[in-house]
């Protein structure tokens, strides 16, 4: 907040006439010597004659100021700011030059006296800004002002019982530096209201939670009067907490929420993420008269208290987009399945990074999720053609992450760009014209082609190159294409358009002889504009998929997955051992068991992939997530390794399966998989609620391991069984390796596998 008119110093209550009589000390006058007053000693003296009336408030104050303070106790410059910000500590972290030592400092009394230097600033801060809320509402009604009078007086003793805790740990007030958080977020307000929930929802209400876990800390480390005096503390809060909760329901809208009206009253830099501390106190919140539904949402609510945050949207669709311009109208099961799935970049995500939904996750749901140690991000919600600018306002943003960076994604995020101040797909990143050439199977068949002779070095059991697809552009050269692998003993074949969705952007040649229907299909995709993509169709073995990121340091493997295909060649699930960063899937590995290495060339072989991969990326400015897909098939020469089957520019199921597997416990193995309403019916269920509740309830969740306990087995729903309509994805985590039962026909999920 920039400096505004400059509060008088040295104030004193030299206006005796009509200012200390009978009737008391004016409150407004009482407010104005706190504030004004450099000096601790005044800002914590009780009001002369201990009488007050407000009976003449006086001229509401519009002007921006700072509170009077000794020099020593003076705020440090805001953009040092780190970890100053919360009612009772805040996180650890460097504050210029002090290190808040947080629950690890107590261990002996100077620690002690610098955590208690951090509670006494902020004991002090309120004090100040019930002061200021005096002097800049007049008109505010009259048992408002009583409320925070006597909330006022309560913070003075608060401060005096902390200097005296402090004092016993030879820590002088002042001897640290002070943040100036409290006053700058909400010193600002402009009614009543800004302050009931910037101070006494949102910084008081997440004193709640650190009073009581500093209490039981103090206790443990030997001083039963501090851990008293917090007690005390937490009583009094929840009595501030209930204060500002009464006329925050008086002027909120009432046909909204509390919680909806409290996070549209809330303004930057706060979130409902600043009303909570570490081990949340649900009890103290119902106390001070909080309802069940605020309670539970603000536990699960998740925003950025310090990193700039990622902005996650899942569009699983792009490849249509690409494939048939900005005019492209998904059918209606594709749009409702990127509808059910629309929560699943929260698992890409971390707690500091926002996921666009079009609806806000029930809290239940949340809540689920959250007992399995998935700690969810911030959920905004914006339905199509709301702009995203409108509801995220001017925050700044760490990066901007779609599922796949094509036209669809590149509109939707295109407002936000200026916000970005990290390179994490920043300003002139997003989509680019030669970014849609990667997508191509095309363009996959002619990478591999490339590269081939460099991998039959490396492995001796590649695929031969006859195998590899050829990409053509017009009829003649497609049907030449076919006659040429079929002279060559391949007579069954697969012919894939370059861009399209899946399921519908391939067709099988099992016929001995083209039919008319599969050469005018060819024909229409042509003349579309599409390339095609002739190749055998081959006996597959295993199927697995390569994840990678590429970086300013370049592209990096982040693991292997077992891929599960139908016999359609369509996404049934992924599945993850332990070691995958490292280690091929073992049906991958079993298969070449004539290569006791075959492990650590396959590696190699993918070694040679990003290397070669690498440069044509960097030629289009392509930043982000990759997948591979790959297979093994059968030869009569033996199994061989297809290394490069598809390559996807975007987050894939591999990679989402990959980042789940960071809640799992060592030694256990993931599987990820999609049940659509086929498999409901072929498996006996009306619903997916009702899968949810036999199948995976039958599958209770197991966490072991401390502090942060992680999945040992069991199985939990990804996205809400209440509200999917087309798909239900599911994880499952046991101790040894799980495959898919194919039940019904696979789900299709266009753009995600």
């Amino acid at each position: 907040m920039r400096r505004g008119v400059p509060v008088p110093t040295g104030y004193r209550l030299d206006r005796t006439a009509g200012s200390v009589d009978n009737r008391g000390v004016d409150v407004s006058e009482f407010a104005e010597r706190i504030l004004c007053a450099t000096t601790l000693e005044e800002k914590l003296i009780d009001p002369p004659g201990g009488r007050l009336t407000d009976e003449r408030p006086g001229p509401a104050w519009d002007r921006e100021v700072e509170p009077g303070r000794p020099a020593e106790l003076r705020f440090k410059p805001a953009g040092s700011d780190r970890s100053g910000n919360r009612p009772a500590g805040g996180p650890a972290g460097r504050v210029s030059g002090a290190e808040f030592p947080g629950l690890h400092g107590l261990s002996d009394e100077a620690g002690r006296g610098r955590v208690l230097h951090f509670f006494t600033n902020h004991e002090l801060l309120a004090t100040e800004l019930m002061a200021l809320v005096l002097l800049r509402f007049p008109d505010a009604p009259p048992a408002f002002r009583r409320g925070v009078v006597h909330t006022l007086r309560e913070e003075q003793e608060h401060v005096r019982l902390y200097l005296d805790r402090m004092k016993a740990c030879g820590i002088a007030f002042g001897s640290l530096p002070v943040s100036g958080y409290f006053w700058r977020s909400v010193a600002p307000m402009r009614h009543p209201m800004d302050f009931v929930t910037g101070l006494s929802l949102t910084f008081e209400q997440a004193n709640l939670d650190f009073a009581r876990v500093f209490s039981r800390a103090f206790a443990e480390a030997g001083d039963p009067e501090t851990a008293a005096l917090l007690r005390r503390i937490l009583r009094d809060e929840i009595a501030h907490v209930a204060h500002g909760l009464k006329w925050f329901r008086l002027w909120k809208d009432p046909m909204a929420s509390d919680w909806d009206a409290f996070r549209g009253a809330l303004r930057v830099p706060l979130s409902p993420q600043r009303a909570k501390g570490v081990e949340f106190n649900a009890e103290a919140r119902r106390a001070a008269g909080l309802d069940p539904d605020f309670i539970s949402r603000l536990d699960l609510f998740a925003r950025s208290k310090g990193r700039t945050p990622r902005v996650f949207l899942f569009n699983p669709l792009a490849e249509g987009f690409l494939a048939r311009g900005p005019g492209f109208t998904p059918a209606a099961p594709a749009r409702q399945l990127a509808r059910d799935l629309a929560c699943l970049p929260q698992f890409l995500a971390r707690r500091d990074d926002v996921v666009i939904v079009p609806e806000a996750p029930a809290p239940d749901f949340l809540a689920s999720l959250k007992s399995a140690g998935f700690e969810g991000p911030e959920f905004v919600v914006a339905p199509e053609g709301v702009r995203l600018d409108d509801v995220l306002g001017e925050r700044k943003l760490g990066g901007l992450r779609p599922w796949a960076w094509a036209p669809d994604s590149q509109a939707r995020l295109a407002p936000l760009s200026d916000q970005v101040t990290g390179n994490d797909w920043g300003p002139g990143g997003g989509f680019r014209p030669g970014l849609a050439a990667l997508y191509s199977k095309a363009w996959s068949a002619r990478f591999l082609e490339e590269i081939h002779p460099e991998l039959a070095e490396v492995f001796p059991a590649l695929c031969p190159a006859t195998v590899i697809g050829r990409a053509v552009t017009d009829l003649p050269a497609a049907l030449g294409a076919i006659e040429a692998f079929r002279a060559r003993g391949f007579h069954r074949l697969v012919v894939k358009q370059g861009l399209g969705l899946a399921g519908a952007n391939a067709i099988r040649l099992w016929e001995p002889e083209l039919l008319e229907t599969q050469r005018r299909w060819m024909a229409e995709s042509l003349e579309a504009g599409q390339t095609l993509v002739a190749e055998p169709w081959l006996e597959r073995l295993a199927d697995f998929s390569v994840q990678f990121e590429r970086t300013d340091e370049g592209l990096r493997r982040v693991g292997f997955t077992d891929l599960f295909n139908d016999h359609r060649g369509q996404f049934l699930a992924n599945a993850a051992s332990p070691g995958f960063e490292r280690r091929p899937p073992t049906r991958v590995t079993q298969a070449f068991n004539a290569w006791p290495d075959a492990p650590s060339l396959i590696r190699r072989v993918y070694d040679v992939v990003a290397r070669a991969l690498e440069p044509r990326l960097a030629a289009v400015g392509f930043r982000g997530p990759l997948g591979v897909d790959a297979f093994v098939h059968a030869m009569p020469e033996g199994p061989r390794l297809k290394p490069v089957v598809e390559i996807n520019p975007r987050y894939t199921m591999g990679r989402l399966t990959l980042e789940l597997m960071r809640a799992v416990a060592p030694g256990s193995h993931g599987l990820y998989r999609l049940v659509n309403r086929a498999q409901l019916k072929a498996e006996g269920f009306a619903s997916f609620a009702e899968y949810a509740r036999e199948r995976v309830a039958n599958r209770p969740l197991a966490r072991v391991g401390a502090p942060e306990p992680r999945l040992r087995e069991g199985a939990v729903c990804l996205n809400d069984p209440a509200r999917a309509q087309v798909c239900l994805a599911v994880f499952e985590v046991a101790r040894t390796a799980m495959e898919p039962v194919a039940t019904g026909s696979s789900t299709t999920a266009p753009g995600a596998r």
